[in-house]
C-alpha cells in the first residue's frame, strides 16, 4: 500500500492547459502551425482551379450536372484515411499526398457554391448585358462571375474551414501539422498539454481564416452588403 501511494505522489503532473509547454516548444508549434496553413491554402487553391472550370462546363452543357455533381459526391463520401491510403504508393510520405486529399473534399463544396452563384445570377442582367453587346466571354467575366462572387466566396470560405480541421489527417503520413502534435501527444502517454494546445492552434487557425476570407468578401462585393443593407 505504501508503495502505491508513492507511485502515485511521484507521477508527473500531465495537465490539459500548460503555458510551460507552449514557451519550451514555441519552434515545433510555429513549424506545425506553417505546414498546417500551406497544406490548408494549396488544398483549396486546387479545388477551386479545378471546381470552377468545371462549373463554367456544367454551365455551358447543363446536361453534365448530374455527371458532375454525383461524382462529386462520390469523391467526397471516400473515408479520408483510405483516399489517402490510395494516393500514398504514387505520391509518397510527402504533402502532396495530403493536399490531393484534401482538395478532392473541397471540390465539391465550391463546385456548388459557383453553380449556386452562376444560377443566382438575375436574367435581367444578363439580358441587358446582352443588348449592350457582350459576347459570352466578356459576360462572363463583367457580369456572371462578378454577380456571382459572394455565393462562391462563401463556398471557398466553408471549404477553408472544413479544410482546417481535415489536415490534422494527415499526422498519418507525417504531414498533418498541428495534426502530428496532436497525434503525437496521444503516443506520448496522452500528453494533454501538447495534445489541448495543438487543438486550441487548430480552432484558432480556422476562425482567423474564415474572419480574413468575410473581410476578403467584404472588400471584393460591396454591392452585396449595400443591397442587404437597403
Amino acid at each position: 500500500m505504501p508503495f502505491l501511494v508513492a507511485a502515485v505522489v511521484d507521477e508527473p503532473p500531465n495537465p490539459w492547459l500548460s503555458w510551460t509547454y507552449v514557451t519550451d516548444h514555441v519552434d515545433a508549434l510555429v513549424a506545425a502551425g506553417k505546414e498546417h496553413l500551406l497544406i490548408t491554402l494549396a488544398s483549396v487553391a486546387l479545388a477551386m482551379v479545378v471546381a470552377v472550370p468545371l462549373a463554367l462546363l456544367v454551365r455551358r452543357y447543363p446536361g453534365l450536372c448530374g455527371w458532375v455533381l454525383g461524382l462529386g459526391g462520390v469523391l467526397y463520401t471516400i473515408p479520408a484515411l483510405a483516399l489517402i491510403s490510395v494516393l500514398w504508393p504514387m505520391f509518397g510520405l510527402s504533402p502532396l499526398t495530403v493536399t490531393i486529399a484534401l482538395a478532392v473534399y473541397a471540390l465539391l463544396v465550391v463546385l456548388r457554391n459557383t453553380l449556386v452563384g452562376l444560377d443566382g445570377v438575375p436574367a435581367e442582367a444578363v439580358d441587358a448585358a446582352r443588348g449592350m453587346g457582350f459576347g459570352r466571354r466578356r459576360l462572363l467575366l463583367k457580369v456572371e462571375l462578378p454577380l456571382a462572387l459572394p455565393a462562391i466566396l462563401a463556398g471557398v470560405r466553408l471549404a477553408t474551414v472544413s479544410t482546417v480541421g481535415l489536415v490534422t489527417i494527415g499526422a498519418l503520413v507525417g504531414h498533418g501539422g498541428f495534426g502530428t502534435l496532436i497525434l503525437g501527444g496521444f503516443v506520448d502517454n496522452f500528453y494533454h498539454a501538447q495534445i489541448m494546445t495543438a487543438t486550441l492552434l487548430t480552432v484558432a487557425l480556422a476562425i482567423l481564416l474564415e474572419g480574413l476570407l468575410l473581410l476578403l468578401e467584404r472588400v471584393l462585393t460591396p454591392w452585396s452588403r449595400i443591397r442587404s443593407t437597403s
